[in-house]
C-alpha cells in the first residue's frame, strides 16, 4: 500500500546521505586533477554517468522519448546549468581560487533557492524556517573560515570567487526547474539520464577545443579509475538521490541538505587527506544539524522532541510517605 510517510523518510535519508557523495567530487576528482583537464574530465565523467545509468533508464527513454524530444530546450538549459556551469566551471574556477572561497561561496545556493521560489512561485519562509537557515549558515561560515572572523573579513574575491558564485546560482536554477510540471511524469532515472547527456552534449565543444590546444588525453588506469569513480558516486549516486528528493520534499528543503557538504567534506579530508579535526569543525557541524532539523522537521516531530526533553527534566515524583 502507497504510504506518503514512508516515500517522505525515504526522502529525507537519501538526502542525509547526498552531500557525502556530492564531496566526494573533491577527494576523487583530486586524484583525476593531475592527469585529466578541466573541461574533458567534465566531459568524461558524464559521458560515463549516462553510460551507468543507461541500462536502467532505457525503458523509461524509450517510453518518454516524445516528452523528452519536446522539452530538448528545457533539458538542454538544465544540462548546461547542472553540469556545465557546476561541473567544469567548478573544476575551472579551483584554479583561481581557494578550496574555502568555493565552499562559502557554492553553499549559498540552498538560500538561493528559497529566493527563486519566493520570488518567481510566492513561496512563504517562515520563522522557524528561518532561524535554520541562519544556524546553516552560521555552522557553514564556522567550518569554512576555522572560526576566525578575521579570516572571513580577509576573504577576497577574484575570477574564481566570481565562476562559484555562478555556479551557485546555476544549481540553483536547475533545482527549481527539476519541480517543472511538465518533467513530473517522468520517472528520476530517465529524467537524469536525459539530463547527464545533455550535459555530456554541452560539454563536448568544449572538450574537443581543450584536447586540441593540450594535447592531453587520460592514458592512465588511476587516471580513468578517478573519472569512474566521480562518474559513479559523485555524478549518478549524488545526482539521482538529490532529484529523488527534489522531486518529494521540494527544491526548498531539499536544497538545505546541502548545508551538510562542508561538514561531510571535512570528515572525508581527515579519513582519505590526513587533515586534522579541529573544535570549529565539531560547533559548525552541531550548528548545521541543528538548522537543518529545525528548518525541515516536520512540526509533530519538532513536538515530539520537546514533550520528551520536559519529560526529562521534570524532577520526579518523590515517593508517598508510609502509613
Amino acid at each position: 500500500m502507497f504510504d506518503p510517510a514512508n516515500v517522505q523518510h525515504r526522502a529525507y535519508a537519501l538526502l542525509l546521505v547526498t552531500p557525502l557523495f556530492f564531496s566526494s567530487n573533491m577527494v576523487i576528482g583530486r586524484a583525476a586533477a593531475a592527469t585529466v583537464e578541466p573541461w574533458t574530465l567534465a566531459f568524461l565523467r558524464w559521458v560515463l554517468a549516462f553510460l551507468i545509468l543507461l541500462p536502467f533508464a532505457l525503458p523509461g527513454l524509450r517510453k518518454h522519448a516524445r516528452d523528452l524530444l519536446r522539452h530538448w530546450d528545457l533539458i538542454g538549459m538544465m544540462g548546461l546549468l547542472g553540469m556545465w556551469f557546476c561541473g567544469a566551471g567548478v573544476y575551472f574556477a579551483l584554479n583561481y581560487t581557494t578550496a574555502t572561497n568555493g565552499t562559502l561561496i557554492y553553499t549559498s545556493s540552498p538560500i538561493l533557492i528559497i529566493l527563486l521560489e519566493w520570488l518567481f512561485r510566492g513561496r512563504a519562509v517562515g520563522i522557524r524556517e528561518g532561524i535554520g537557515i541562519v544556524l546553516a549558515v552560521l555552522g557553514v561560515l564556522a567550518i569554512v573560515v576555522k572560526g576566525s572572523l578575521t579570516l572571513l573579513l580577509s576573504l577576497q574575491f577574484n575570477a574564481g570567487d566570481v565562476l562559484f558564485a555562478i555556479a551557485a546560482l546555476s544549481w540553483a536554477i536547475y533545482s527549481v526547474l527539476l519541480k517543472r510540471s511538465s518533467l513530473n511524469e517522468m520517472p528520476t532515472l530517465t529524467l537524469f539520464a536525459a539530463l547527464a547527456l545533455g550535459g555530456a552534449i554541452t560539454l563536448l565543444p568544449f572538450t574537443i577545443v581543450e584536447i586540441a590546444e593540450t594535447g592531453r588525453f587520460p592514458v592512465s588506469a588511476d587516471a580513468w579509475l578517478s573519472i569512474f569513480g566521480v562518474a559513479l558516486v559523485a555524478s549518478v549516486l549524488a545526482f539521482s538521490c538529490f532529484q529523488y528528493g527534489v522531486r518529494i520534499v521540494g527544491p526548498s528543503t531539499a536544497g538545505l541538505f546541502m548545508y551538510l557538504l562542508p561538514p561531510y567534506g571535512v570528515i572525508m579530508a581527515v579519513l582519505f587527506l590526513g587533515e586534522e579535526l579541529h573544535g570549529y569543525h565539531f560547533a559548525g557541524f552541531l550548528l548545521i544539524m541543528g538548522g537543518l532539523v529545525l528548518a525541515t522537521a516536520p512540526r509533530w516531530l519538532l513536538q515530539q522532541a520537546t514533550a520528551l526533553t520536559g519529560r526529562l527534566r521534570r524532577p520526579a515524583a518523590a515517593p508517598a510517605p508510609a502509613r
